[in-house]
């Protein structure tokens, strides 16, 4: 099984979902069920490959490669290291959480909206394992699909605009950064007489920093519209909203990861002289900054609970940048990290936002008040989701933020200082939200028969609770998996700039070898 533990991961979902087609549509619980079954499968063959995976070798593991359409150089080469192992293990989680959750809020069109889930989750994993740059951007557009059609079919009134937004902003990404990865393939063919996707070959091109350049902005467009970077987040607010709750919680804990990790896995190493260029970095940096403190000013003004979590997410992912770019092992470290913590707190908060619109069918926060009388339970899990979010010291919200406010200040004390008004604001609106909905008296005599969280809803949060105090407690496997692929990116980074591994990333090549000589 270990030596094709990957693909099985990657194609579980997919023979979940053709088992998924036979089952009459009628038969609503046994559609349900299968569902259900498959996901946690999905999940299941996952755990091997993370007993399996040694920390201490270099590289990728788990490797598989076949020939795909060998004319083109284009083969069917997977593999991990910690950097995509850990966003593996995320992706068959939230997958699995976020079909469960949908056990009684799905009532039309069940097969199709579950079918849509597995083959999502074929695509995310299929992104974070691809070492084939045309494998990669295959799965990277199959992505689009099933969410299309999620958001599309099941999603709020304003639905079908949401769902043409979202496919078109991230389809014209990918388009973009398909030049990107084109002019590597024929770069590659000029310069060593053969064609190849490999990414670990495409690595050897030796590139003027004008076209690195020009490769890196393209790139830059089809990740940061992923991620989303201000000011390309406007698809944003509406596909959260707009979308069924699973549906904002996989796009929240998963597909957003998909851009971060495209900076890290291609961007740095693919092309480091202008990934370590000061003006590119200084741009890069700001725009995180702007989205951090943006995205939290706005979650402040949102009269609808949803809509606020989603530009909470704007915010956050504002850090993961940030700490990227610092180009440091602690910013990156940091950052990949938060992904991780942000899956699972925004995709609680999702659920929490879920829940009661399940039984009030509003999202309105003023329609609330004092909840925490008639559901004490759910108001406790708020309230670790809350505090979770806004970084409280032994939850996992607070390693990610302090070690990406670490490199950050490595690299640059001002960057650090304006990320710490940014998290200064989330625990604002994170709390004043809280306030708001969970304390003082009940404001809506329609509250006072709510029920509290059944056990179905409380099987979905435990895992999530669990997972948010181990990181916060003890947080060192994960810093243990990231060391060695985050400490080869950095390395490559600094070496290609010539410049000292300690020093700030907004030090220009020339400045830094005089500092060194």
């Amino acid at each position: 099984m270990q030596s094709h533990i990957l693909s099985i991961v990657l194609f579980t979902p997919l023979a979940g979902l053709l088992v998924l087609l036979l089952i009459p549509g009628q038969n609503k619980f046994l559609i349900r069920l299968w569902a259900n079954i498959a996901a946690a499968l999905g999940f299941l063959v996952s755990v091997p490959m993370l007993l399996s995976f040694d920390r201490a070798k270099d590289g990728y593991q788990f490797v598989e490669r076949a020939d795909w359409i060998p004319s083109l150089g284009v083969q069917y080469l997977i593999g991990v290291d910690g950097i995509s192992l850990l966003m593996v293990m995320l992706t068959t989680v939230m997958g699995f959480l976020a079909i469960f959750s949908s056990w009684t809020s799905i009532k039309d069109r069940e097969k199709e909206y579950y079918a849509m889930f597995l083959l999502q989750q074929v695509g995310m994993v299929g992104v974070f394992i691809s070492l084939d740059f045309l494998l990669f951007y295959t799965f990277w557009e199959l992505v689009l699909v099933p969410m299309y059609f999620i958001i599309g079919i099941w999603g709020g009134p304003r639905k079908l605009y949401a769902a043409i937004k979202f496919f078109l902003y991230t389809l014209a990404g990918g388009v973009l950064m398909l030049l990107g990865i084109l002019t590597l393939y024929f770069q590659y063919a000029q310069q060593f007489g053969r064609y190849t996707f490999e990414i670990a070959e495409l690595m050897k091109l030796n590139m003027p920093l004008g076209l690195q350049q020009w490769v890196f902005w393209a790139f830059f467009l089809g990740f940061a519209i992923k991620v989303p970077m201000f000011p390309f987040h406007t698809w944003l607010p509406d596909a959260h909203t707009e979308a069924p709750t699973a549906g904002s919680v996989i796009l929240a804990a998963v597909l957003l990861k998909m851009g971060t990790y495209g900076f890290i896995r291609f961007s740095l190493p693919l092309l480091p002289n202008a990934s370590s260029d000061r003006t590119i970095v200084t741009i890069l940096a700001t725009l995180s900054l702007i989205g951090i403190l943006y995205g939290a000013f706005v979650s402040l003004v949102q009269k609808d609970w949803k809509k606020l979590v989603a530009y909470s997410s704007v915010s956050h992912l504002g850090f993961c940048t940030l700490g990227i770019f610092a180009l440091n092992q602690n910013g990156i470290a940091g950052s990949i990290i938060q992904q991780i913590n942000h899956g699972i707190s925004t995709g609680m908060l999702f659920l929490i936002v879920g829940v009661i619109y399940e039984r009030r069918h509003t999202r309105e926060i003023k329609e609330f008040g004092g909840l925490a009388h008639v559901m004490p339970n759910y108001a406790i899990v708020f309230a670790i989701a809350m505090l979770s979010s806004a970084g409280l010291p032994l939850l996992n919200g607070f390693v990610g933020e302090f070690t990406i406010l670490q490199g950050a200040f490595e690299a640059n004390k001002i960057w650090a200082a304006f990320a710490v008004l940014g998290i200064i604001f989330g625990a604002a609106y994170l709390l004043w939200l809280y306030q708001r909905t969970m304390l003082g008296e009940i404001t809506n005599e329609k509250n006072r028969g709510l029920k509290d969280l059944n056990w179905r809803e409380w099987a979905v949060f435990v895992p999530l609770i669990i997972w948010a105090v181990t990181i916060g407690v003890y947080p060192k496997p994960y810093f243990d998996i990231l060391e060695k692929p985050v400490a080869q990116i950095v390395h490559r980074v600094h070496q290609s700039a010539n410049m000292p591994l300690a020093a700030a990333t907004v030090v220009p090549p020339i400045a830094a070898e005089a500092r060194v000589r």
